[in-house]
């Protein structure tokens, strides 16, 4: 080793840039027509999307919400709020929930034989009576050579399956097919399925290596079960992050049908977790008809992205996309002012209101949590939304720090950053204020010597102004000014 000369060391930078946690992005668990996709994607894994095309491409899409509810939200994600990313898990499996549709004849209408969209174009058995050197004979036809599928709309803009004589081919000009083909059968998806997708929500940061911090199961969330899963998902994603479940009550005849059962339909089935986000009812926007929840993670993601990616605020009073709110048998549902208070300020229920000159704006700035549970950083949705958001930035911030030696130097290096980047929060309106501190009381030199350091970590985001008083008074002095001047 040289000893003589002059050499120069390079020192790492005490304080790192923080690797500021995103948000606004949901995990979407559901049923897609994965049959009609161009390049399918592989079930109950995450899928990444970041534009409409590619969630179809990977998708497919179909508008029979019912049966393939991830199209619900990737259209109001994508084609209303145009935000993105999003993360879909699809739970249909085609290899085990499908069905045989025993053959039969089909009637060719230019050339061709419309099926429903749930047909798997790899399973067709096709067959027609052909003629060759004046002989009939019924024959089997060959996929590329005697017929084409493909998945489109048809003259009524339901996406259907297509078989399509080729002219090139042996029966170009039959009259009839005979077709028997397996059929997509997402009406066999069971809780269990749906639960099994939320659990995925774990898998999106090594498969798709983005950590989703909203959870949403438009058609499911509504189940008890499912919501209680979400729920415990959101609290710690990956087992470290947190989010929040944007769920629904049931709109439906056995669900919530008057804004008066809200309060014990919610206590009933036990919606009352702070990760919990709960709405109702359904909204509508023409013919299409939307979970308020997948309309509300479209705008919270939006209201995030106004704000550079910070959630301080919350989504309420904030435009949605709809022209109706409806219960899922179609009929609208008309709040009062009175009613919309009860719902939104009483029981913790995010609703949609159109009042007067503003357009239909989502209303509540409540988790589900509320009113049982009164504490400031819980209740609300956007300063819980804050913690959730400065916690997952400091466990992405500092993760690199572990297994460093602890030392002075270490602590300092975490402390500067942290109260580095809380100021530039407060500087920037985000948080009332901010600070990092390590306390001795939460060190003890039984900690210390196990390797375990806590920073203690005060913040303040501002919550929503959910009420403004004016208060009129009569002031005589002004009377006496004007009549005696």
């Amino acid at each position: 080793m040289a000893i003589l000369g002059v050499r120069v060391y390079e020192q790492a930078t005490p304080v790192s840039t923080p690797n500021v946690a995103k948000v606004g992005i949901p995990f979407v668990v559901g049923t897609a027509p994965v049959q009609t996709a161009a390049k399918p994607a592989k079930s109950n894994t995450p899928v990444l999307a970041t534009r409409w095309d590619e969630a179809v491409e990977k998708l497919g899409f179909s508008y029979d919400w019912k049966a393939y509810t991830l199209c619900e939200f990737m259209y109001s994600h994508f084609q209303l709020f145009g935000c993105q990313p999003a993360i879909f898990c699809n739970i249909l499996d085609l290899e085990k929930m499908k069905r045989d549709e025993a053959a039969k004849e089909y009637t060719v209408t230019n050339h061709q034989v419309i099926l429903p969209v749930e047909a798997l174009a790899s399973s067709l058995t096709v067959t027609a009576s052909v003629t060759a050197d004046g002989t009939a004979e019924v024959k089997e036809l060959e996929v590329d050579t005697d017929y084409s599928v493909f998945y489109d709309r048809d003259d009524s803009d339901t996406y259907v399956c297509i078989v399509e004589l080729l002219s090139t081919g042996a029966a170009y000009d039959a009259a009839t097919l005979n077709i028997g083909y397996s059929a997509a059968a997402p009406e066999t998806a069971t809780v269990a399925d749906v639960v099994d997708g939320i659990a995925q929500v774990d898998a999106a940061m090594t498969v798709v290596g983005t950590v989703p911090d909203l959870i949403c199961a438009p058609g499911w969330s509504h189940n008890t079960v499912v919501a209680a899963v979400m729920a415990t998902k959101a609290s710690a994603i990956s087992g470290l992050f947190k989010g929040k479940a944007v769920i629904d009550c049931d709109s439906s005849a056995e669900g919530v049908t008057e804004y008066s059962q809200l309060s014990g339909y919610k206590n009933k089935n036990s919606f009352v977790d702070v990760d919990q986000i709960l709405c109702w009812p359904m909204v509508k926007l023409g013919d299409y008809t939307f979970h308020l929840s997948t309309q509300l993670c479209g705008l919270m993601a939006k209201v995030d992205a106004d704000n550079r990616g910070v959630p301080y605020e919350s989504p309420s009073n904030k435009n949605l996309k709809m022209d109706a709110c409806v219960l899922e048998d179609g009929t609208e549902v008309n709040l009062t002012w009175p009613q919309v208070e009860m719902v939104a300020g009483d029981w913790g229920v995010v609703t949609a209101v159109n009042f007067l000159d503003s357009g239909w704006v989502a209303k509540g700035n409540y988790t589900a949590c509320y009113p049982g549970n009164t504490d400031v950083k819980d209740q609300f949705i956007p300063v819980s939304r804050m913690f959730d958001y400065i916690g997952n930035t400091l466990i992405r911030t500092f993760w690199p720090k572990q297994d460093k030696p602890l030392t002075r130097v270490l602590r300092d290096s975490i402390l500067q950053t942290c109260n580095i980047w809380l100021g530039g929060l407060c500087g920037s309106g985000y948080l009332y204020g901010a600070r990092a501190v390590l306390l001795a009381e939460e060190n003890p030199l039984t900690s210390l010597l196990a390797g375990h350091i806590a920073l203690h970590v005060y913040n303040s985001p501002p919550v929503p102004a959910q009420r403004i008083d004016f208060i009129l008074e009569y002031d005589v002095s002004y009377m006496e000014t004007a009549l005696t001047a």
